[in-house]
């Protein structure tokens, strides 16, 4: 009887430090950063996409997204942002953060120039003849954010910091009403 007490209480006490792990691990992933590959050339050529091949997410990049900048909505004109699909809720996207709320942006390819409204963003891919992003859909609201990118994490060739840029003479701030550069 003293073994299968024993053997219960050992049990007993791996399922309560697993579950106390996964329940750190789903915290840590959930509010401080993640990892996630990307798919799409719209990112190109900042970002490597997975190839639609079985050995495709070998090559790819692996994302480390940062969550803690959602808390205050802290991001950067010229970070890059993951952020839920305006147009499809399931899918999630990787773009450039172009304009924050009240920033005038230049529409690329019009002679467009718009105000990013209250509580919403403008982003764009890098490779922005294929990008699908704000050209087609508008503002997002900054509830759609996932997080910042800042670093890649695979393959080996690749690792480091994804640097933030923005183009120049896209956006005209707020506040002076001049072009802004990085």
């Amino acid at each position: 009887m003293g073994e299968s007490s024993s053997l219960l209480s050992s049990l007993w006490l791996i399922t309560r430090r697993v579950c106390a792990g996964a329940v750190f691990g789903i915290t840590l992933s959930d509010r401080v950063g993640s990892v996630a590959t990307m798919h799409g050339r719209s990112m190109e050529p900042t970002l490597h996409p997975a190839q639609d091949n079985p050995w495709g997410y070998l090559n790819a990049d692996l994302l480390f997204l940062e969550k803690l900048s959602l808390r205050t909505y802290s991001f950067s004109r010229g970070d890059v942002v993951v952020f839920r699909s305006p147009l499809e809720p399931k899918t999630w996207m990787v773009k450039r953060l172009i304009a924050l709320q009240g920033d005038w942006v230049t529409v690329p390819g019009t002679y467009e120039i718009l105000q990013v409204p209250k509580g919403h963003c403008w982003v764009e891919g890098d490779n922005g003849e294929i990008s699908l992003d704000s050209k087609s859909f508008g503002p997002i609201p900054l509830g759609l954010m996932k997080g910042r990118v800042t670093h890649v994490v695979w393959p080996p060739n690749r690792v480091g910091r994804v640097l933030s840029h923005l183009p120049e003479g896209r956006v005209l701030s707020q506040k002076t009403g001049t072009r802004t550069y990085p």
